[in-house]
């Protein structure tokens, strides 16, 4: 994802989160804990964010494997916005042109990433403090109200985000309703991971992460903007895209021909969207992210239809590290190349494809309701 710019307008529709009384009290910077066997989470209602993930890696050593800021006044004023573990909505990703035809109504959108609205613009959800209406020792959840053309669509959305932890296991589960009229909704957990903590002696990049996605034989093809063409890929064995026959660490394919603006103009790695296959068993692993210097690997199970795959080109070496991670005599910061983010949702701006037959997966209206549901486990090699 590209980073985008806060605007004036973003930052004057920020407000202070509604907290359910009698819920304990956030942690001194602000964070709410969370814990199971093996596994640590903390949370702020801002965009309801994960700000650290901490799992052990094969020593036993706990390390915090997502990207985020010490400071938790700095999420909203941040002018990158690089929606660090937070919830984008009411419409993940691209929408082509900033424009969708619904109902025999056309509906112009914010166009924020060139051509391209993204994320649904600069007002977002992940522009906003959600309330937070539960919390118990292992779970947390927040809920927020989009009204009606707060982003430029149709009708009013009521959405929950509950983030649950079991031994070793991160859950996510999202709702979303539209109970006036219909309109798209299409959510997504945008985490980024470095699973060395930034700690590896060898290198704070990604390219020595594993990737394995069995059951993802196609994939998106894209413009020169990362915005879908409507062409459905199926890549070789070995290619640049093949994750599926067998795990390749991110970089394996950094020699071929594509590699440079493979995820469009100026970016080279991954910024794409890989389609989970119709036939994906029930419960089924469809995503393993792994590093062999920490040990640590996360599998993905989700209800969702394919994953996005982001290598992080856009980072520049500005935005900092948290004082969980790093090493010590190495600058503090994430560069280019330093995370992958791993998005589980629908098909990138289908609701301007009726070709891919998605419009019942990312419209929505009275007496329907959106559900998201993915985990993450976490071991060890």
């Amino acid at each position: 994802m590209r980073f985008q710019i806060l605007t004036l307008g973003a930052v004057a529709a920020v407000a202070t989160a509604a907290v359910t009384p009698g819920l304990p009290k956030p942690d001194k910077d602000g964070r709410y804990t969370i814990s199971a066997p093996g596994i640590r989470a903390k949370f702020i209602p801002y965009a309801a964010t994960l700000t650290n993930l901490f799992v052990k890696d094969k020593d036993g050593v706990e390390r915090d494997v997502v990207l985020g800021y010490d400071n938790t006044t700095y999420y909203p004023v941040d002018p990158g916005h690089p929606v660090y573990n937070a919830i984008p909505g009411r419409y993940a990703n691209r929408i082509g042109n900033g424009t969708f035809t619904l109902d025999n109504v056309t509906y112009y959108l914010e166009q924020n990433d060139g051509n391209n609205t993204l994320h649904s613009g600069t007002n977002n959800w992940s522009y906003h403090f959600w309330n937070l209406t539960k919390l118990t020792a292992d779970s947390i959840t927040f809920e927020y109200h989009d009204e009606a053309f707060a982003e430029g669509m149709p009708g009013r959305v009521d959405a929950s985000v509950t983030y649950k932890l079991t031994e070793n296991t991160w859950h996510i589960s999202m709702t979303a309703e539209s109970p006036d009229v219909r309109t798209p909704i299409m959510l997504t957990d945008h985490t980024y991971f470095n699973l060395d903590a930034f700690a590896n002696p060898d290198t704070d990049l990604i390219w020595n992460h594993t990737l394995h996605l069995p059951y993802s034989h196609r994939n998106l093809e894209a413009d020169s903007g990362a915005l879908p063409t409507g062409n459905i890929l199926e890549p070789e064995e070995n290619s640049t895209d093949d994750f599926y026959s067998a795990p390749h660490q991110l970089g394996y394919a950094s020699g071929n021909a594509d590699w440079e603006d493979h995820c469009g103009g100026g970016c080279h790695g991954y910024n794409g969207q890989f389609l989970f296959d119709d036939d994906v068993p029930e419960g089924a692993v469809v995503a393993e992210l792994s590093s062999e210097w920490t040990g640590i690997k996360a599998e993905l199970r989700t209800n969702q239809a394919g994953l996005i795959v982001y290598t992080c080109n856009w980072s520049d070496g500005t935005a900092p590290i948290k004082s969980t991670q790093g090493l010590e005599g190495r600058p503090a910061v994430v560069n280019r190349d330093g995370c992958v983010a791993l998005e589980a949702q629908d098909w990138v701006d289908g609701i301007n494809h009726p070709e891919w037959d998605r419009l019942d997966k990312q419209i929505f209206g009275p007496g329907q309701q959106y559900n998201w549901e993915s985990s993450w486990s976490f071991g060890t090699l």
